[in-house]
């Protein structure tokens, strides 16, 4: 007989991922299609390729300031981010490779402000750490590498596709890291070790779905901002 804990599995914080990014796709223009592999738009796909290149960065500041707030209080835990940290280093030099194929240069990217809903993302995940520890941080690293396992592939072949192999070398390769690295993996580590009990468990489920509604804003802030204000 299976002992319920009250703690969700993976299989359901994958499938709670898999619902609320089907809710997304039903609000927002041509994300189901992008998603797929099915559409792309090439100031579209430039600017969403900007933005990944400014979110890693902020992202691993906020994971390095999340290393800093568990101290010795887990070091387990902080040896998963840590290693998580360390491999992440560097990975928007992959996407910036693509992104000069366009023409964008280095400085560009550097002087280009974050969208509004990354700065709310961000400016959230400091907020969240602040009042509920490293969770969090563990909830939205693992749902950004599920995510690429889930659809970073599809939108690269599209992109592929559209503009050629040479604009998607980093991309491949990013996700020929991170596949070879299990970051999926690891990172659910993190969620499970942060998950002690089934209050845990409802909070890191609330933590997905919030992260996921500030992505629905990315994306609708993304063709807005691109495909919106062309035509």
């Amino acid at each position: 007989m299976a002992v319920t804990t009250g703690i969700p599995t993976r299989e359901e914080m994958e499938s709670i991922a898999k619902e609320e990014m089907e809710k997304l796709f039903e609000t927002v223009p041509m994300i189901k299609e992008f998603h797929a592999g099915q559409a792309i738009d090439r100031e579209y796909y430039k600017r969403h390729l900007m933005e990944t290149i400014i979110r890693i960065g902020l992202n691993n500041e906020v994971d390095s300031y999340c290393l800093y707030k568990i101290g010795y209080s887990d070091n387990k835990l902080a040896q998963l981010l840590s290693t998580y940290l360390a491999e992440e280093f560097g990975h928007d030099n992959l996407f910036l490779s693509d992104l000069e194929k366009f023409g964008v240069t280095r400085e560009e990217v550097k002087n280009t402000p974050p969208l509004f809903s990354t700065q709310l993302l961000i400016g959230y995940m400091y907020y969240s750490i602040d009042k509920d520890g490293p969770m969090p941080t563990m909830v939205w690293n693992w749902f950004v590498e599920w995510y690429s396992d889930q659809y970073n592939m599809n939108i690269a072949k599209k992109a592929a596709d559209e503009y050629g192999t040479e604009y998607v070398k980093g991309s491949m390769a990013h996700l020929g890291v991170d596949e070879h690295e299990d970051h999926v993996g690891l990172m659910y580590q993190t969620v499970e070790r942060v998950m002690k009990t089934p209050e845990d468990g409802e909070k890191a489920k609330d933590y997905l779905r919030k992260f996921i509604h500030l992505i629905s804003m990315y994306f609708q802030e993304l063709h807005d901002t691109t495909i919106g204000q062309n035509a």
